[in-house]
């Protein structure tokens, strides 16, 4: 029996088309597209892991050359841009075999970097920052929902409280853009480096794993980004250097976000250590979460675990 091997342009074109599928399918499905569009780079991914990085990059060229035929240049370029960088990125970590975490870190900042780069592109062009204008459409329907609850008739002190309020919150909203690139970010890679990994697996490629959540440590950087903030907040909130207070108010989210993913991960140890079924432990972690005075708490527990090792320290005293 004649056994017909793919030849490396075959599946590139085959890889290339699907990439498409999926641009269009993003663009044209409006409530499943967002969760479609994450899923872009995995041809990427397959084309760098099984021919090279050249294929790979040939594939997003063309790829984005059709949809900007078939749609429009700007948006095609924009998402070349967004999710372009963190496909190839994770393929050619994932083909030269490094580890689980450095290849997610290096996922991680080509996700940061492609949506600073197409936002920068947005901005160039049209003059337009979508984030700005999304700060500006969340601010026009709640004036729209401020004026009707004025028509109806309610308390005008307590809706000016209310629109004071809200005018702090999208003031504070506005200077975590940089948050927002990160997390943003977080959530590409995240998405990538999943589905990457499994369909490889399941194509016979073996890739790097990822360490057990249980094993997860995050570095102590975060626990002195946390100081710096705190001082960083004091100085730029009572001095007016609004710069530093942007700056320091975004580290300090960010270091109590990962204190609570460190936080989440000593739970899951004791919970499991305890033997709590699992239907219980999720609830757990809902409630946790959900719970604003049991997430800060967890999140200065991660923070100070970061420094202490509370798990290492638990071993060692069973081992005794």
């Amino acid at each position: 029996m004649n056994q017909h091997r793919i030849t490396p342009l075959t599946e590139s074109g085959l890889l290339t088309a699907l990439s498409v599928v999926l641009a269009l399918a993003a663009i044209y499905l409006p409530v499943v597209g967002f969760l479609v569009v994450l899923l872009w780079p995995l041809p990427l991914v397959v084309l760098v892991v099984r021919h090279g990085l050249r294929y790979g990059v040939m594939a997003a060229a063309v790829a984005g050359l059709l949809v900007g035929i078939l749609v429009e240049p700007l948006l095609a370029l924009r998402l070349i841009l967004a999710f372009g960088p963190a496909g190839i990125i994770l393929g050619l970590a994932f083909r030269r075999r490094t580890s689980g975490v450095w290849a997610f870190g290096a996922t991680l900042g080509a996700a940061i970097l492609g949506q600073i780069m197409a936002v920068l592109l947005l901005l160039a062009v049209t003059n337009i920052n979508p984030l700005t204008a999304q700060v500006d459409m969340l601010q026009s329907s709640f004036d729209t929902s401020l004026q009707l609850y004025a028509d109806m008739g309610l308390d005008e002190e307590q809706l000016a409280k209310t629109k004071a309020d809200i005018q702090e919150g999208i003031k504070m909203l506005t200077y975590l853009f940089p948050l927002v690139f990160i997390l943003t970010g977080l959530l590409y890679a995240a998405v990538a480096y999943s589905t990457g990994s499994r369909v490889l697996r399941r194509l016979g490629h073996d890739v790097p794993q990822f360490p057990p959540f249980a094993e997860w440590r995050l570095p102590q950087a975060f626990l002195y980004l946390f100081g710096f903030a705190l001082v960083g907040l004091y100085w730029g909130g009572t001095r007016q250097i609004t710069l530093l207070y942007e700056i320091s108010l975004n580290a300090n989210v960010l270091a109590i976000l990962a204190g609570l993913l460190q936080g989440m991960v000593l739970i899951h140890c004791l919970l499991r250590h305890y033997k709590v079924i699992i239907p219980l432990r999720i609830v757990v972690y809902v409630f946790v979460i959900m719970t604003p005075f049991l997430a800060q708490v967890t999140a200065m527990t991660g923070l100070i675990d970061m420094l202490f090792d509370y798990r290492r320290r638990f071993s060692a005293r069973g081992k005794k």
